[in-house]
């Protein structure tokens, strides 16, 4: 910069003493480097966060945009069509931007924006965004005479919601993210594989969590369930005799890995028959009279036929989900209010042949995330981590296993080059149970998206150990030697 240019700090001034020429000389640096402190650390925004609420996107009303403690905070209602009113939130970080965007899920029928998952994305960095998916409440009522609104929670509410993030994201920041990822749990991961499957350029990685992937199957298997421990009250199985069930499967199959440490590594390959527990005389808490063994028995076997698996040897602990003394509600909804329109339907009355076809029937891809062609979602360079408890008392894990294995014969031997499957031992749904059960899927698809590193294992930790996470089909072995709770003692091999 030229001398010229600081008119009011010139040392060289006529008549100024020592003194004051080292005073304007002090005043002169301490500006200097004020000026490159300021240029340097303060963010360069393309609009104030306040100056989004006249942002104009299309069907979109921006309903708050101000500043909330670390971020800025942008509300809009989406009304993509006459009958949609979908709130969401998007969270923009105001300093330590990653350049990344991160969409967070939805559990069950929820129509609330998910601010812990915001919270914790942009506290990692990223800008994130929520839906309600159209409706407030966690009822599927909302679905009643309202097919628009069935349909923003089945898939349009979260496209239109990361349509309008990104472009929110732009404008606040003066460029686009240089990627952007999806990341849910249960009805999240339902979500997640129906970006895939539905909207696949929304996203370059997408983290599908103990997906309800197929609706229909999880709401029968809730109710298939419900019908096997209220056929009369002598099927009922209390809540203290789960624990007992338990201890019993875990003795059929925990050894079957060759190290018994309490999990069952691969509940697939165990054979666990509860008439074992059977009662030889009087009922007691550590054994099952024969109504209760028949309903155990249809718990694990579930409805056959192509419907719904059942749950696996190690879930026991969760069973009041479905087996409690009201069916579950996720389930029970879906019958009333989507398939029969009725709030007093008596899910007593549901037939397991007729009724699941008109289910399916009705559902024509809408809920259901099942298609397995994601040449699409390959062609954009996505990536695709899934994660499934084995212990999940809430989606039967098989159905993680059968998806995948369907996308392996609809796309052939190269699928793990874009998409892998981690199945958890032990593991209940979305977190919890009797092994690992803490892990950062999130870094290991950055790596994979960013750095083009799949990953050959996730190490996972919880109840005092840490695991290797397998891609399907391998599973963790342990080596014989070295601590059976140190990941390093095992390896990852081909399934058996």
């Amino acid at each position: 910069m030229k001398k010229h240019e600081w008119p009011l700090i010139n040392a060289d001034e006529p008549g100024l003493t020592n003194n004051a020429r080292s005073a304007f000389i002090c005043v002169h640096r301490r500006l200097i480097l004020c000026l490159l402190f300021c240029v340097t650390t303060s963010p360069a925004f393309a609009a104030s966060c306040e100056s989004l609420a006249t942002l104009q996107l299309p069907a979109t009303t921006i309903t708050e945009a101000r500043v909330v403690e670390d971020h800025c905070k942008v509300a809009a209602t989406l009304r993509p069509s006459a009958d949609s009113d979908i709130k969401i939130e998007v969270w923009l970080p105001i300093s330590g931007w990653n350049g990344k965007y991160q969409a967070v899920g939805n559990g069950g029928w929820s129509g609330a924006i998910a601010t812990p998952a915001l919270a914790k994305a942009v506290g990692n960095g990223y800008a994130a965004s929520s839906t309600d998916t159209g409706h407030s409440g966690s009822s599927a009522r909302f679905a009643l005479g309202h097919p628009e609104k069935l349909i923003d929670y089945a898939y349009r509410s979260e496209h239109e919601m990361t349509m309008k993030s990104k472009a929110i994201i732009e404008a606040f920041y003066g460029t686009a993210p240089r990627h952007s990822y999806w990341t849910g749990c249960s009805a999240g991961g339902k979500q997640a594989l129906k970006e895939a499957q539905r909207f696949p350029d929304d996203f370059d990685g997408i983290v599908a969590g103990s997906p309800g992937l197929d609706w229909v199957a999880r709401a029968t298997l809730s109710l298939w369930v419900a019908q096997a421990v209220h056929k009369n009250p002598d099927s009922f199985i209390p809540p203290s005799k789960y624990p007992a069930i338990h201890r019993a499967a875990l003795e059929a199959c925990d050894a079957a890995d060759g190290l018994k440490d309490g999990v069952i590594e691969d509940p697939s390959r165990c054979s666990f028959d509860p008439k074992i527990m059977e009662c030889p005389g009087a009922d007691t808490p550590q054994c099952l009279t024969a109504p209760q063994v028949e309903a155990a028995r249809r718990i694990y076997a579930g409805p056959g036929k192509g419907i719904a698996p059942g749950l696996a040897p190690g879930s026991e602990l969760g069973w009041r989900t479905f087996g409690g003394d009201q069916p579950f509600q996720i389930g029970f909804d879906y019958f009333k209010y989507v398939v029969f329109g009725n709030p007093d339907w008596n899910f007593q009355t549901l037939n397991f042949d007729s009724d699941i076809v008109r289910a399916r029937q009705l559902d024509a891809d809408r809920i259901n995330a099942e298609d397995p062609n994601l040449t699409a979602y390959r062609k954009h360079g996505g990536k695709l981590i899934q994660y499934h408890g084995w212990s999940d008392p809430q989606i039967p894990p098989q159905s993680s296993v059968d998806y995948y294995q369907r996308v392996l014969h609809t796309m052939g031997a190269s699928v793990p080059e874009f998409y892998r499957l981690f199945m958890v031992p032990g593991m209940a749904h979305c977190g919890g149970g009797d092994g690992v059960n803490t892990f950062d899927m999130v870094a290991s698809l950055e790596q994979w998206v960013e750095q083009n590193t799949p990953p050959a294992k996730v190490i996972a930790s919880g109840n005092n150990r840490t695991r290797p996470l397998c891609p399907f089909p391998q599973v963790a072995r342990y080596k014989g030697a070295g601590n059976p709770n140190d990941a390093s003692s095992f390896s990852c091999i081909a399934r058996q």
